[in-house]
């Protein structure tokens, strides 16, 4: 299925209120505080996530808060390449699962049709469509 991304003319950046948690990964920065506002009155379903299946990759992790994490509380994990999902809210709770050796951890996946409207910068927004549909072209090769 061809899910190539199509740039709308009238995009507006996400809001960014003082207080928003904000998600920067290069130069796409997600404010997550609205991010979860929208699940919450959306139907994307909460389901279980493998532990396994998101490497630690580069976060330094405050082991003080790390203790006080609540594993339940579910993470949110962004298709950010065609298949490739990345947690994007709950990197500590992820860590935390995985020191208490759980294989799962529930999850809200969110497509890039879902999570593009929290991008915070146009330019962002412009960058992580070419780049979204960069990542399809190279997977037909």
């Amino acid at each position: 299925m061809e899910r190539k991304l199509r740039r709308k003319r009238k995009f507006i950046p996400c809001a960014v209120d003082d207080g928003d948690e904000l998600y920067p990964n290069g130069i796409f920065v997600f404010n997550i505080t609205k991010m979860t506002e929208y699940i919450k009155g959306s139907n994307i379903p909460c389901e279980e996530v493998m532990v396994k299946d998101f490497p630690r990759g580069t976060s330094k992790f405050k082991e003080e808060y790390l203790a006080t994490v609540d594993v339940t509380r579910p993470v949110i994990v962004a298709e950010i390449s065609p298949g490739r999902f990345n947690v994007i809210d709950g990197n500590h709770r992820m860590e935390r699962a995985r020191r208490l050796g759980l294989e799962k951890i529930s999850a809200f996946r969110v497509s890039p049709e879902q999570h593009l409207q929290f991008v915070t910068t146009e330019r962002g927004y412009q960058a992580y469509i070419g780049y979204w549909n960069g990542k399809l072209k190279d997977s037909r090769r």
